[in-house]
């Protein structure tokens, strides 16, 4: 096999033969806080910026399938993303966006198939036709376990739940994204490059085998996975780590499974610049940093990319640095000239070197979770979780005795650090949003809403797919707190080990 041409396997100068001379990538700046309408009105402005997808950020109560109203919730409803609890705030999230013609990317694992279906329901009450509609949903409960936290079902049910939605849209929704398997949750917890390659390709080989029990072929739903990277502050290692992972997944899939779809082992990636390594301290470096994070994931080759706000380390991003943010790509695609050539770093003696490494490293990791039973059973243990741990410790330790320099923070720390004001918001988006949902639920069909939440639960006993009464309930106006306490009731939940 010819490794020296972009388009050829293993990939590892790339999945496309033009690259971004045929096709940029994807820019999506990840957005989403308060209320569905204050979002709408982030969306469109950066779509009129020049922005060609849309990513959402949801807050941590829609996260762990919680209502704004919750008790659980209180003090957290819009504040790290948007508050999402009935169809309703779906169609203002989404007013005058035209759904058939953007590509949507949501973040939201644990609840992946309740916000799917509640886009879906929407794009159906819009008369657009199911088939139509592209985007990503991620889907991705195993890194939740290990890394960040939010999960809500035991493993097994939880795999049910993500193996229903890749099953359901690979029949209803051909041209979504059904799982964005992320290593950057993973390297922003503390892992190191090799670890995050190894990690997220053993997560999505994991998926794979759980959804080929479930009765699909691999080509059914392979070409629909997606991967989702970080990219910290080592250019060079950043650039060798996307080489290896394309090559990596590509081999191991032919090895494991027989494939006849070429896109089956084509790792696709999202890539988002490191939000571990932004500072509150001189907080406009990060502008320097997002830069040369942004370059090292073109240069590695990226399908899509999010560049993060240089005031991200302060609070939730400032309109002007959302869009300094958006203008660092757009000048490396119209004014860098990197875009003319496949692959420009392909052939350096540095990169091809950190390349082989890195995937004989990625390769050892993934080796001994395979032979401790595979991903689900490694973290039970809490082998991943250990793994991570031991790498965040080394990484402080790093810091704190000088050997690892961060500009501003352990190095050229004057004390003339620039204040800049996050942005501030207003709680009075929280009470509004808490009543309009009690207004919504005193005036719908709550007779309606009960039996379409008892027809939720007959698929779950019955263990069949729960996707097409998930859209009925929501229409019918249940909230993402109810059909989520059906689950609750149903799988039950858990507490996964820490790995300490």
């Amino acid at each position: 096999m010819n490794k020296q041409e972009s388009g050829i396997p293993p990939y590892r100068r790339g999945i496309y033969k033009s690259m971004y001379a045929g096709k940029l990538w994807t820019m999506r700046q990840y957005s989403g806080f308060s209320s569905p309408e204050i979002t709408n009105k982030r969306f469109k402005k950066l779509l009129e910026s020049g922005q060609t997808g849309i990513s959402v950020a949801f807050d941590l109560p829609t996260q762990l399938g919680l209502d704004s109203d919750d008790e659980l919730s209180l003090g957290e409803v819009g504040k790290v993303g948007v508050a999402i609890d009935t169809i309703h705030d779906m169609r203002k999230l989404f007013d005058s966006i035209e759904l058939e013609k953007i590509s949507t990317s949501m973040t939201i694992n644990a609840p992946a198939t309740t916000l799917l279906a509640m886009y879906v329901a929407i794009a159906d009450e819009r008369g657009i036709d199911r088939k139509d509609i592209s985007g990503t949903v991620q889907n991705d409960i195993l890194k939740e376990y290990m890394a960040r936290g939010l999960y809500i079902f035991p493993p097994d049910s939880s795999m049910k739940l993500t193996t229903d939605l890749i099953s359901w849209c690979s029949s209803n929704l051909p041209k979504w994204n059904t799982m964005s398997v992320s290593g950057y949750h993973l390297r922003e917890a503390g892992c190191n490059a090799e670890q995050e390659i190894a990690l997220s390709i053993s997560n999505g080989l994991y998926y794979i085998r759980e959804t080929i029990k479930s009765g699909l072929e691999i080509d059914d739903f392979a070409p629909r996975i997606s991967f989702f990277f970080a990219c910290h502050n080592n250019i060079l290692e950043e650039i060798s780590k996307f080489r290896a992972a394309r090559e990596l997944w590509y081999e191991l899939i032919n090895e494991e499974f027989n494939i006849n779809n070429p896109k089956s082992a084509q790792l696709r990636f999202h890539t988002q610049t490191s939000g571990v390594t932004l500072t509150a301290q001189q907080p406009m470096n990060n502008s320097i940093r997002v830069a040369f994070q942004a370059l090292s994931a073109i240069l590695g080759g990226t399908q899509s990319l999010h560049t993060n706000s240089y005031d991200e380390a302060i609070g939730l991003p400032s309109e002007d640095a959302v869009k300094i943010a958006l203008r660092t790509q757009q000048i490396l695609a119209e004014e860098s000239g990197i875009v003319e050539y496949q692959d420009p770093l392909g052939g350096s003696y540095v990169v091809e070197s950190m390349t082989n490494d890195l995937i004989t490293k990625s390769r050892n990791i993934i080796d001994e979770i395979d032979s401790n039973g595979g991903a689900l059973k490694c973290m039970k243990m809490g082998l991943q979780q250990k793994m991570i741990h031991d790498s965040a410790w080394k990484q402080m330790r790093n810091f704190e005795e000088g050997r690892d320099r961060i500009v501003g923070v352990n190095i050229h720390n004057d004390d003339n650090n620039e204040h800049i004001e996050g942005q501030i918001l207003d709680p009075s988006d929280t009470l509004s949003k808490i009543k309009d949902l009690e207004y919504i639920k005193s005036k719908r069909n709550n007779k309606k809403v009960d039996v379409s939440l008892e027809n939720l639960r007959k698929y779950c006993k019955n263990n069949e797919n729960i996707m097409e009464p998930l859209i009925d309930a929501l229409k019918s106006e249940a909230t993402v707190g109810e059909v989520n306490q059906i689950f609750k009731e149903e799988f039950g939940t858990w507490e996964a080990p820490s790995g300490v």
